[in-house]
């Protein structure tokens, strides 16, 4: 083939730097979700010895009178009412993300680099409208920057040849977990993982079926990986 193979292009240069600095965004990301769930596992723990020691010393006294337990329990049900109704608008704006991230999937898989092109761009638009107010703040605050991440990977996917797509897709997988462990989903997925990718470092990637197609490898490599576990 000649010298001129191996060398990098400063097009490539370019497309590696942004993806090392979108990867450095999503590890900070890792790392404050890490230590919010630690402070939260502290605090639960810190109310909960606190319960049990208010439980000892209010042992004797009632819990409340019949009319607060029906005002505890009405106010309950409307909650759960309005919950409802979060999480059923969640879900269909989850299912949009979701599907989207399959269509770049399946492109992928099929070698199609104007399709996952598409799918990019539709996956990109899809986490912009996505709406995190019916979140509490930090679920929020976790969303926001993961939808950040994605929405970056979605991005060089629409514009970027078919190698880098596949580059910025594995990033997504880590994102769609993340995402997906906080939104939830109706639907059922399968974990998914190719260790041969990136050199051997490998790669996730979540799929509608438990029939191994792999997205990093295509038709090279089509059977390549295995499940890691079902989600929903």
């Amino acid at each position: 083939m000649g010298d001129n193979t191996n060398m990098p292009t400063l097009g490539n240069q370019n497309e590696e730097l942004i993806l090392k600095s979108i990867t450095m965004k999503r590890t900070t990301v890792t790392l404050s979700t890490i230590a919010i769930a630690l402070l939260t596992i502290t605090v639960i723990s810190c109310k909960d010895g606190k319960k049990e020691t208010n439980d000892k010393e209010g042992a004797h006294m009632e819990m409340g009178t019949e009319e607060g337990h029906h005002h505890e329990s009405s106010a309950g049900e409307m909650d759960h009412g309005t919950m409802d109704h979060d999480m059923g608008s969640s879900d269909a704006q989850g299912t949009s993300v979701i599907d989207s991230y399959l269509q770049l999937k399946d492109a992928l898989v099929a070698d199609n680099k104007d399709e996952a092109a598409k799918s990019g761009q539709a996956l990109a638009s899809a986490l912009g409208s996505f709406d995190i107010s019916g979140y509490d703040e930090q679920q929020q605050k976790e969303l926001s920057d993961i939808i950040e991440v994605a929405k970056e990977h979605g991005e060089h996917i629409a514009k970027s040849d078919i190698g880098h797509q596949r580059e910025h897709f594995e990033g997504l997988g880590k994102d769609m977990v993340d995402f997906i462990a906080i939104t939830g989903t109706s639907k059922t997925l399968y974990q998914q993982f190719c260790p041969m990718y990136n050199n051997n470092q490998g790669g996730t990637w979540l799929s509608a079926s438990n029939e191994i197609q792999n997205p990093f490898f295509g038709s090279k490599m089509l059977t390549c990986g295995k499940v890691q576990k079902e989600i929903n």
